[in-house]
């Protein structure tokens, strides 16, 4: 059955026909998103959600959202999404950050000329009849000094076409490296030597705990006299009330603002104040990228509902379509691994530490490491997926580490987990073989080879004689058919393990058997969905 896709804001036909093109079953209702309680009465009958700005995908939407898989945003700005209710409810949230990129950028070099040259008041003027050609006086962009905070795929944008029109950059980024900034033409800053070197500021970075406020009334005042601030990028960046007193005074200049604290804004401390050009949130408000972000959204959504193909995911990480079927069965080996784990562990886990040798360390680990967790979970959060399980694991306060190494023993690759508890630490290993079925290779230490079964019974023993036919009479008596079995052991006389594939679930009393022997340690059931 063909996953179904449900559109409720404006995407152009083109967009709505690429879902169709690539096999998915489009509903288009683009008025939908302003009926929330419409959209609440249907959105169970989708596998996945096609938004712009206009609907709100909020907890309770969510929670109503009983089939959904993915929520694409055509568009950056992800504010009309509860990303943490979808996270918990393993839904993946996309947006498409690359679609509008030179929008932005080429508005915020427009708000930079517009405020240089005091444009809007000069039109303004000039229709209502008025010659006022002294009053306008401006200053030239070329050879002046443009500051860049965030120097990321919008930002970066910027700086190239500030180079271009003859600006010296200068910019603060943490992850900017020293070699990017040679190759962009740019000279790295810190933020306190931004400030005072700028003629221009330009905003381009998220809004984080870190970056709320990173011009507040403090750094404003760090700012060269006669600084104009540029910000296309969130609102609340600046502190609005700060830099209105800031112009007031006359140390900075001029202001451009698209985005404000509060959207949409109705009022803000910058209206009214002489050379202070507002727009409303045009950042991305072209013909050509509003089609991009449509465009794009459609076609990740496309891949990850028909690939699986993860990309630009707020809450997941990316699983490119090239990857996606080398990837899937080490994904299947991961939650397997992960399954055995949480099957055998009865008491709080403490520590996670995953091993990816040999070429598994060269896949994308991020996602090898969602599917481990969700099948260490699934044995007690029964709907738990790759984009629930970090949370859920993050919430326990549980430590969770990832180590990679070159190829170290006989096979290609293979992952082993390790989980330590209060009581114990357990270990388990496997690899991926030519036939794309995920086999165990190492438990508790003991090398062995083993299929995964639907059905099977984990048995620790002392290596003894007799115990073979022991399990196998014990099992026979009870009606329990034997489809296959796996042995291994440390040594001669010390701990052995096997691994017994039965034809069905197997009771508690029939496990009491087995452990009614004192050469054995532990009888547990295992049960795997082998599809």
């Amino acid at each position: 059955m063909a996953p179904r896709v449900l559109v409720s804001d404006e995407l152009s036909e083109t967009a709505v026909q690429i879902f169709r093109d690539r096999g998915v079953e489009v509903d288009f209702q683009p008025k939908l998103g302003k009926d929330k309680e419409k959209l609440a009465e249907i959105i169970g009958n989708y596998d996945g959600l096609a938004i712009r700005s206009a609907t709100k995908a909020t907890e309770k939407l969510i929670a109503a959202a009983t089939n959904l898989k993915v929520i694409g945003r055509a568009g950056i700005g992800v504010d009309n999404v509860d990303i943490p209710a979808a996270s918990k409810r393993g839904i993946i949230v996309m947006n498409t950050p690359f679609g509008n990129s030179i929008t932005t950028a080429e508005h915020a070099i427009a708000l930079m000329f517009a405020v240089a040259r005091q444009l809007p008041q000069a039109d303004a003027s000039t229709q209502a009849g008025k010659w006022e050609k002294s009053k306008f006086m401006g200053v030239e962009i070329t050879g002046k000094t443009l500051g860049v905070i965030g120097a990321g795929n919008i930002g970066g944008i910027v700086c190239k076409k500030a180079i271009g029109l003859g600006m010296h950059v200068i910019a603060y980024d943490p992850f900017l490296s020293a070699e990017r900034a040679q190759e962009m033409g740019v000279e790295k800053v810190e933020l306190d030597e931004l400030l005072p070197r700028a003629d221009f500021i330009t905003l381009h970075v998220p809004m984080t705990d870190k970056t709320r406020g990173i011009l507040g009334k403090d750094n404003i005042a760090k700012t060269k006299p006669g600084v104009r601030i540029i910000n296309c990028a969130r609102g609340g960046l600046v502190d609005e009330a700060a830099l209105a007193e800031a112009i007031k005074s006359g140390h900075v200049a001029g202001a451009g603002f698209d985005v404000f604290e509060v959207e949409p804004a109705t009022e803000s401390p910058l209206f009214g104040l002489p050379n202070v050009v507002c727009t409303p949130h045009l950042g991305a408000s072209t013909t050509e990228a509003q089609e991009n972000v449509a465009l794009q959204v459609a076609e990740q959504m496309s891949d990850y509902l028909m690939k699986g193909a993860v990309s630009n995911a707020i809450n997941m990480p990316s699983i490119t379509a090239e990857e996606a079927p080398i990837l899937k069965p080490f994904i299947r080996l991961a939650d397997v691994l992960g399954s055995f784990a949480g099957q055998m562990t009865e008491n709080p886990i403490k520590e996670i530490e995953i091993l990816y040798d040999g070429v598994t360390s060269t896949m994308n680990t991020k996602a090898l490491t969602s599917a481990l967790l969700a099948g260490l979970i699934r044995p007690q959060v029964a709907d738990v997926n790759m984009v629930s399980a970090p949370i859920m694991i993050k919430e326990k306060g549980v430590i969770v580490s990832e180590v990679k190494r070159d190829k170290t023993g006989v096979y290609d690759g293979y992952i082993k987990l390790t989980v330590t508890t209060e009581k114990q630490t357990r270990s388990i290993a496997g690899t991926v073989f030519s036939d794309g079925k995920p086999r165990f290779i190492q438990i508790k230490g003991i090398n062995m080879d083993a299929d995964v079964g639907q059905n099977m019974i984990y048995i620790s023993n002392t290596d003894v004689p007799g115990m073979i036919g022991f399990m196998g009479t014990t099992l026979g008596n009870a009606k329990v058919n034997i489809a296959n079995f796996q042995l291994g052991r440390d040594k001669e006389g010390g701990d052995a393990i096997a691994l017994l594939y039965v034809d069905g679930p197997v009771d508690q009393a029939i496990l009491d058997q087995l452990t009614a022997n004192p050469a054995v340690k532990q009888a547990k059931p295992l049960v795997f969905n082998v599809d």
